[in-house]
């Protein structure tokens, strides 16, 4: 979150560069993330975290407007559905290798994009 309210605030990125942004780095990340379970041995690793990177970015492209309360939603958002894993998140963390690891998160911030997007459309925020 703090790379993406840099971003923002000192780069002006918006929703779109949030979301081109999540785009390019998804294949990368899909290949890292495989490359990195298979080093430790472990399906989905702690260690890492590029796709959570992705998936709150995704979350920040829902936002009508960008501040504090956007960040804090955004953020929280994110958190719930990556821990609820409502269906299909929880499908796509069945998914092989990289892919699973990471697909998870990406459907985790559009559910959050959405409901960003919908509460900044009734004036919420």
């Amino acid at each position: 979150m703090v790379i993406a309210v840099l971003l923002h605030e000192w780069g002006g990125f918006g929703w779109w560069q949030f979301l081109l942004m999540a785009a390019m780095l998804f294949v990368p990340a899909v290949w890292a993330a495989g490359v990195t379970a298979d080093a430790v041995g472990r399906k989905d690793p702690s260690i890492v975290v590029v796709d959570e990177v992705i998936g709150q970015w995704i979350a920040l492209a829902g936002a009508r407007r960008y501040g504090w309360v956007t960040y804090l939603a955004a953020f929280a958002l994110f958190r719930l559905f990556d821990i609820w894993k409502p269906p299909p998140v929880r499908r796509l963390e069945a998914l092989p290798r990289g892919l699973g690891i990471n697909a998870d998160d990406v459907m985790a911030g559009v559910y959050a994009a959405v409901v960003l997007w919908l509460a900044g459309w009734f004036h919420l925020y």
